[in-house]
Formats: C-alpha cells, structure tokens, sequence
C-alpha cells in the first residue's frame, strides 16, 4: 500500500509545472531575477536588449507549437508579426484602445489571418509547406509597401499606443514612491508576458489537444486513424501561432513607436528558424533560451561590429560583410550545427545535465 502511494505521488510530481522542490527554488530564483533584474542593469541599451528578447521569446514560442509540436514548417512567420504591428498602430494608435485590449485585438487579426492561410496548407508538408509560407513573406512585403493608409506605405508609420494597465503606465512607472524609465517598465511588462504565454502553452501542451498536436507531428496519419482530425488541430495550430506572433508584433511596434516594411522581411522568418531550432523544437523553455542566444545577436553584433574584424560598418567601408550579411551567416549557421551536432537544442543539453545530476553517482 505504501508503495502504491508512493508510485502515485511520483506521478502527481510529473504532472506538476513545479512539483520539485528543485523546480520551485528555481522558480523563486527566476522570480527575484524578474523584480530585481531592471534596478540592477540600468543601462538603456541592455534593458532594450532584453526587452526584444522578451518581445523574440514571445513570437518563437508561437513558432515552437506550430513547428516543435505541430510539424507544420513555417517561414511566414515575419508575415504575422508584421500584421500585429500594424494592429497596435492603429488599434492601440489611432482608436486609443488600452494596451489589453489592443494586445487581443492583434492575438485576433493574427488568429484570423492564420485561419484564412491554414486550409490551404492541409494538403502540404515538409519543403512544400515551407514554401508555401515562405510566399507570405513576399506577400505581405507587397501589401506593407502598398497599403498606404494602414502601414504608411514605404515611410513606415508611428505606432503610439499605449502601455498602460488600469492606473500602472508602463512608459512611466511609478511604484511605492519610485519612479522607473520607460526601458524598466517595459521590461517588467514584457518578461510578464512572456511568463504568462509560456505558461499557457505549457498548459496546453499538457492537455488532450496538445498530445494531439504531438500526434500529428509525429505520424499524421496514424492519428487519424485513432480519432485525431489532423486537419482540425493543424489549422488550429496555425491560429495559435499566428495569434501569439501577432501579439509579439504588436508589442514591438508599440515599444519601439515606429515600424516599416523593411523590417518584415526573409531574414526575420529565418531568425525565428534559428530560434526553435538553437533553443529545442518541441519544449516550451527551449524557445526562450533560444531567444535569449539568438534574439540578441542583431542588437549585439551592430552594437560591436566595429570591433569584429572583417565587418563593413558603412556604405564603401572596409572589410569584406556586411552587418546583415553577417547576421544572415550566423543564423544559417547556427541551423546548420544544431540540425547536425544537437537536434535537441539548447533545451536537450539542459536536459542531459539534469538528467546526469538527478542520476549521480550513477551517472556515466
């Protein structure tokens, strides 16, 4: 009977997010890392670096349940966040919407557009579907250029809203007496929310539609046979994913108050690639790490590539690449030797380490 209880409880301690006391001290540390993170570093450009890799970690783990745990390869994602961001200029901008609500307004475009764009990838997998949403990003370079009165056409448009919650602005921050930048208000709102995302996906995928999607990834057929619609969780998939990156879209449009269709471009969907892959196709946390490795290398490599030999800083400079071109090797590459050297990622390193520690000393 005893150990009728004890197996029960070890798996009671699997269902839980935190059923570990090593989990929850991690989460604790985690959670004073949170609060006490923005007082600490309070330089404007690392808070800014962060807060994109809060914005990145937001739209890959949208990416991550599309791709990691749908098998539906996607490079139209730079589409749906260029569609979030344009959502928040004028949602948030000109109606004058509060930032929850504008935040759901663009999670609905995004969802929509996903809906519209899912049907007709039922029929397609693997490279076919790459390409397929590979065209978007096309597309919608088109209809950013073109549609003048929503996105400015090629001059871009300023995105002004807003960033408050209830009495709490977040552009200006003041709590018990102390007044905070703009860049530590953003922090704290935007690593919310990813906590908050990354939660909810985890959730998800711990539910009957989320071993569903894990069905489809992994023998689509196969599923069907067993009751699984396919097609019902692969354009739900798809909603989802288009929802979460719209609302990382929005929350880059609003925090940096400009955005043009240059910045829609091949090399974001790519980037977002980089991420899923470097970080662990298929996990929850594996998308922040990844995000945190590679959404910051853009903001790193510009910051410093006057100091990394062999980069054109300027139009007619010297060396031999430039910054873009830099950035477009490192991601490929880092695809590259992840798919050969690690498929699991960063997240399946982690793992291996755990697993080693939680075997010692029986670990080899």
């Amino acid at each position: 009977m005893g150990a009728h209880r004890n197996v029960t409880r070890g798996y009671a301690d699997e269902l839980r997010l935190f059923g570990t006391p090593l989990a929850r001290t991690g989460l604790a540390a985690l959670v004073v890392v949170f609060l006490v993170l923005p007082t600490v570093v309070q330089n404007d450009f690392w808070l800014s670096v962060l807060i994109y890799v809060g914005i990145t970690a937001i739209g890959a783990i949208g990416l991550n349940l599309l791709t990691g745990y749908c098998g539906q390869i996607s490079l139209g994602h730079a589409f749906f966040i260029g569609a979030g961001a344009y959502a928040a200029a004028r949602v948030g901008g000109e109606i004058g919407l509060p930032l929850p609500l504008w935040l759901l307004a663009a999670a609905a475009i995004g969802a929509a557009l996903g809906g519209l764009i899912g049907p007709f990838t039922l029929r397609l997998r693997g490279h076919y579907l790459a390409i397929v949403t590979l065209g978007l990003v096309f597309i919608g370079e088109h209809l950013w250029r073109n549609l003048t009165d929503l996105t400015g056409g090629n001059s871009g448009t300023p995105v002004t809203a807003g960033a408050s919650i209830g009495p709490i602005d977040f552009n200006s921050l003041n709590l018990f007496g102390e007044s905070y930048s703009r860049n530590q208000g953003w922090f704290w709102l935007v690593w919310g929310l990813v906590a908050l995302v990354a939660l909810l996906a985890k959730n998800l995928v711990r539910t009957r539609p989320g071993r569903a999607l894990q069905a489809v990834r992994d023998r689509d057929q196969a599923a069907e046979v067993i009751g699984v619609r396919a097609g019902q969780y692969k354009i739900g998939a798809f909603m989802l994913s288009s929802a979460i990156a719209a609302m990382a879209g929005a929350l880059f449009g609003s925090y940096q108050q400009f955005v043009s269709p240059d910045e829609w471009n091949l090399l974001l969907s790519i980037q977002y690639i980089a991420i899923v892959i470097v970080g662990g196709l298929g996990t929850i946390f594996g998308a922040v790490l990844g995000a945190i490795f590679v959404g910051a290398l853009p903001a790193l490599i510009d910051r410093y590539s006057e100091a990394i030999p062999g980069v054109q800083t300027s139009v007619g400079g010297e060396g031999f690449i430039s910054v873009f071109a830099l950035n477009q090797a490192l991601f490929g590459l880092l695809i590259v030797l992840f798919l050969v050297f690690e498929p699991r990622g960063l997240a399946g390193i982690w793992l291996r380490i755990k697993a080693y520690f939680k075997a010692w000393p029986f670990s080899y």
